[in-house]
């Protein structure tokens, strides 16, 4: 993948990523791109309350994911790098 491509990728997995942070926000918490793996994996770091609240890995699953899969089929996964999820 070129530096153009993954800037592109990234670009529209932030953008997909709109739709679940004012859920975040509202709970004091948000949400950041770290990277794209090889493999198609995203990798994300919590921000705020997220890094230590419990629910993480619900919304990671439910919330991140499926809205970061929902517009970019390619993606494999979403992967927190941070907090308890």
């Amino acid at each position: 993948m070129s530096v153009t491509e993954k800037s592109e990728l990234l670009e529209r997995i932030d953008a997909a990523l709109e739709s679940v942070r004012p859920h975040l926000k509202v709970d004091g918490g948000n949400v950041e791109v770290v990277g794209v793996t090889e493999d198609m994996m995203v990798q994300i770091k919590w921000m705020g309350n997220c890094e230590s609240c419990n629910m993480s890995t619900m919304t990671l699953r439910a919330g991140i994911e499926e809205a970061v899969r929902s517009k970019i089929p390619e993606i494999k996964g979403v992967v927190a790098m941070n907090g308890l999820a």
